[in-house]
């Protein structure tokens, strides 16, 4: 996914601030779900009552990024386990890396927010994925 870095997302020196990239994060998540595995992520929010808490996240900062550039951000799957799983989101620009990032989220019931086994569905969409990505 691409993502151009504005002006709102600058610090005073000029440079992307450090928390504006957890927040790309989150997004690209969401567009992953729905473009990358075709499920709609506000369906399984909103209608399935199904959530992805983030429970650990951290990311290297490589080369600052500026108002202007654009933004490659890819997502790969580092750990599928029962009810959790490993993203590492990689930024590019101009395929040079700015930053890698990981995330660990779990599947959630929204009513009682206890933890659950990642649906079948979308297991099978994250294998087809994590394939696709190797191959």
């Amino acid at each position: 996914m691409q993502r151009p870095i504005r002006f709102s997302h600058s610090d005073p020196a000029g440079i992307v601030y450090f928390p504006v990239y957890f927040d790309m994060f989150n997004g690209v998540v969401e567009d992953w779900f729905t473009q990358g595995l075709d499920i709609d992520y506000a369906s399984m929010i909103l209608d399935r009552r199904l959530g992805l808490p983030i429970v650990h996240a951290e990311c290297d900062f490589i080369i600052p990024s500026r108002m202007g550039d654009t933004l490659t951000l890819g997502v790969l799957i580092e750990r599928l386990g029962r009810s959790s799983l490993k993203l590492r989101i990689n930024g590019e620009v101009d395929k040079q890396v700015r930053l890698s990032g990981s995330l660990t989220v779990v599947t959630t019931s929204l009513d009682d927010f206890a933890s659950m086994p990642i649906p079948d569905d979308i297991r099978r969409a994250m294998e087809r994925y994590r394939a696709a990505c190797e191959a």
